[in-house]
């Protein structure tokens, strides 16, 4: 197991970082190298704060992390999620069919597109209608309950390509065990005319299960002389593995869609979990969306550092998490179809990365996982945009711009645009004392109104928001957080910390039922869980 601190280059790199210049300085020459064209959209990280000295050493990290080893072994199937004797194949959700890959025996490409084909299946019949309720009735509205991965993907996906959606099937998520988000999304839905997704691999997520449960009584109180068999495998599919739980809900098997355990929940967004995006967007979109994902996937692949984005992407988010000391990286999408893009990246930066502990056990001692956040332009303009340009706290800016609106409406797209690339201008360049002196500003102003720049700002540029496009751009980020945890050593695939929580909140909840229990927990705890109690009443 390497450590990176003691390669040549993590050496190297950190006598570099305290002798580069400022970003205004090095974008005044040609930054041609930084510009990577791939799969229809253009990666510009030409306003890093980087130079060709440090690029290179990036280069050289890479190498002497054994990143490309790593990878290699990842896409063939090995085990490489070590504490979960997992294999890691998120990349064979798109591989095409004709593919060939084999894992502990298994032929997984047919089994993949055999799940793929039976989702078009069920999709196209929601879609032309041949699928209906057990009145009878047309499905119109189509709930997915998830939580985590099984929620987060399909919600980023339904709004991204929105346009691209069936507009006479209302699409709703509920993740939140808050009995709000059921509530008020049942509110508008018809129980003779909804489909409920359950999407949970186990199916004994207790968010997810409770509001399955919920919403099947939802459904039965509709049908109080009818077969209940029947009214709930009319109305509600699973997306999981485990059939006996299905089968117990009333879930008739066949209505199954299963995944693997080599596919993590916030890799699964084009696994069966991506079914209530399938029924939005029709199968042929769906495979287009993949196709997007396998290009991504082929560059990584196959290319040099000179033309792999998702590797030079990573390795510049380690650059400036562990040499420029830079704690946050905000995500900031110039299209509000892409509104809950950063979202969903939180969770699939955070979780994967968000590690302290090596591959090996030993404690890491440097920085990983940068914090991810976002919102999309112009909005964010009108809030926190203040801090990245003036506050205390450097911020790492990915900015997304999409040139073709699906939606024109004068010149709106235009003005939108302007924003996103003077945001990029004024982020990484910023405004001296003396260029607001030349321009005017009274002196007295001229302290308030500098701003330093100096923040690191990559532009994606895309065309168009298509299918492929998202595809693409989540790809991207899929591969970059690997390309980081590599680097730092750690273990990018399992989520430790998310099951601890999820163990104590059990035993809390079995508090609320056995006041004898409460006092398993500690004094502040037991505190709390009295008072709620009492509240309760």
């Amino acid at each position: 197991m390497t450590d990176p601190t003691e390669t040549p280059a993590w050496k190297a790199l950190e006598k570099q970082c305290t002798a580069i210049a400022p970003i205004r300085e090095l974008v005044d020459h040609d930054r041609s190298e930084y510009r990577t064209v791939l799969a229809g959209i253009e990666v510009d990280f030409s306003r890093q704060r980087i130079d060709l000295t440090g690029w290179q050493m990036l280069k050289e990290l890479v190498d002497q992390c054994d990143v490309a080893q790593l990878r290699d072994r990842m896409l063939s199937g090995a085990h490489i999620n070590t504490t979960e004797e997992r294999a890691v194949l998120h990349t064979a959700l798109r591989l095409p069919r004709d593919s060939k890959l084999f894992v502990d025996g298994i032929d997984v490409v047919r089994e993949v597109h055999d799940v793929l084909d039976r989702m078009a299946i069920l999709a196209e019949n929601v879609r032309n209608g041949t699928w209906r309720g057990f009145s009878g009735e047309r499905i119109t509205s189509v709930v997915n309950i998830g939580i985590g991965g099984s929620d987060l993907g399909p919600v980023m996906a339904y709004q991204a390509l929105l346009a691209y959606s069936d507009q006479s099937i209302a699409m709703h998520f509920v993740s939140n065990v808050d009995p709000t988000d059921l509530v008020e999304t049942l509110k508008v839905c018809d129980p003779q005319t909804t489909l409920f997704i359950i999407a949970s691999k186990t199916f004994t997520t207790t968010e997810t299960i409770s509001n399955a449960q919920q919403a099947r009584d939802w459904v039965l109180a509709d049908y109080p002389q009818q077969d209940h068999g029947g009214v709930v495998a009319q109305h509600f599919i699973a997306l999981s593995t485990n059939a006996q739980f299905v089968a117990d809900f009333g879930i008739d098997p066949v209505n199954m869609f299963g995944f693997w355990d080599w596919v993590g929940g916030r890799y699964s967004m084009d696994s069966a979990i991506g079914l209530s995006t399938m029924i939005a967007i029709g199968p042929k979109n769906f495979y287009d969306m993949l196709n997007g994902f396998h290009a991504v996937d082929l560059n990584f692949a196959n290319e040099p550092w000179e033309s792999n984005v998702a590797m030079q992407m990573g390795a510049l988010a380690v650059w400036n998490r562990d040499f420029l000391k830079i704690e946050t990286t905000a995500v900031l999408p110039y299209s509000q179809y892409l509104s809950r893009f950063p979202a969903y990246l939180q969770q699939l930066t955070m979780e994967s990365n968000g590690k302290s502990v090596r591959v090996d056990g030993e404690s890491v001692e440097y920085e990983t996982g940068a914090i991810y956040w976002g919102e999309p332009g112009t909005n964010g303009q009108h809030s926190f945009y203040q801090l990245l340009h003036q506050g205390t706290s450097v911020v790492a800016c990915d900015i997304i711009v999409i040139a073709r609106a699906q939606r024109e409406l004068g010149v709106q797209q235009d003005v939108l645009v302007a924003n996103a690339l003077a945001q990029a201008s004024v982020l990484s360049l910023g405004i001296s004392a003396n260029q607001l002196a030349d321009s005017g500003v009274p002196t007295q102003l001229i302290p308030h109104k500098v701003m330093p720049g100096n923040r690191p700002v990559s532009v994606i540029l895309c065309s168009e928001l298509t299918p492929y496009t998202l595809g693409v751009l989540v790809a991207l980020y899929e591969h970059s957080t690997f390309v980081q945890g590599a680097i730092w050593g750690i273990n990018s695939f399992d989520q430790w910390g998310v099951e601890l929580g999820k163990k104590v909140a059990t035993g809390i909840s079995q508090s609320f039922a056995d006041s004898t229990q409460v006092q398993k927990f500690d004094a502040s705890t037991q505190y709390s869980i009295n008072r709620y109690l009492d509240l309760r009443q």
